[in-house]
């Protein structure tokens, strides 16, 4: 009697076993294996299935795109409503990036969107590199690479003035006094964000800032102010 009791709970256990081995196995088999993205350096992957289901814009659709850094990326989470209410205005921006970067996704996040405008908020993580090889010159370079690439498809620029960063306050004073000298020379709106959000040291004010570069909500209700003016004033010239 303990023979033929004993043998059924072997059976059993043996079958629970190898189902649960195989159930094992099917995972090891159906893991999600991760994209990898390395020889996508500008990440163009990113914005790539948004820029394919956004629709080509009406025929009097002024649509801004706005490419940048984490400012601008940030700016859709810490204030979506301003997005929200401007259904016209396409963020492409993407935290860290540097400005060979933004020139290599002009194409896909910009002109293959047929705004009527682009704002170009580029060069402090740039300015901010450690390893010595980025000058003003070759941040500026890029920036008039995607200007002419604007133009060349009848888009509007505007560039802006940076906001303040407080890790390098001097730099950035400096590289915006470039780009409002080209702003002037090739006759293109500057967006100043720089004014507005800088104090009396060249600082953002404390009220504004989460961490003395990323504007908190305050702070982006203040740059919205501006981006509006100069989105308004560029597409009535």
């Amino acid at each position: 009697m303990k023979l033929a009791t004993l043998l059924p709970a072997l059976l059993l256990s043996t079958s629970a076993f190898a189902q649960q081995q195989g159930t094992d196995s099917l995972k090891k088999h159906t893991a999600i294996v991760k994209e990898d993205y390395k020889d996508d350096w500008a990440a163009l992957h990113h914005y790539a299935e948004a820029d394919k289901t956004l629709p080509p814009p009406a025929a009097n659709e002024n649509r801004v795109v706005f490419l940048g850094s984490s400012i601008f990326e940030f700016w859709k989470t810490r204030d979506s409503d301003y997005f929200n209410r401007h259904k016209l205005y396409i963020d492409r921006g993407i935290s860290g990036q540097i400005s060979p970067q933004l020139l290599i996704r002009f194409q896909q996040d910009v002109i293959n969107l047929k705004p009527k405008a682009v704002i170009i908020l580029a060069g402090s993580n740039d300015i901010g590199s450690s390893t010595g090889h980025i000058t003003y010159e070759s941040i500026m370079n890029n920036v008039k690479s995607m200007v002419e690439l604007a133009k060349l498809h009848h888009i509007k620029v505007i560039l802006c003035e940076y906001l303040p960063i407080n890790a390098y306050p001097d730099k950035i004073v400096a590289f915006n006094k470039i780009v409002k000298s080209y702003a002037a020379e090739n006759n293109l709106t500057l967006l100043d964000y720089w004014t507005p959000l800088a104090d009396d040291r060249g600082m953002q004010k404390p009220n504004q800032t989460i961490d003395g570069t990323h504007p908190n909500v305050i702070g982006y209700k203040i740059m919205e102010k501006v981006t509006d003016e100069a989105i308004a004033a560029t597409l009535n010239n």
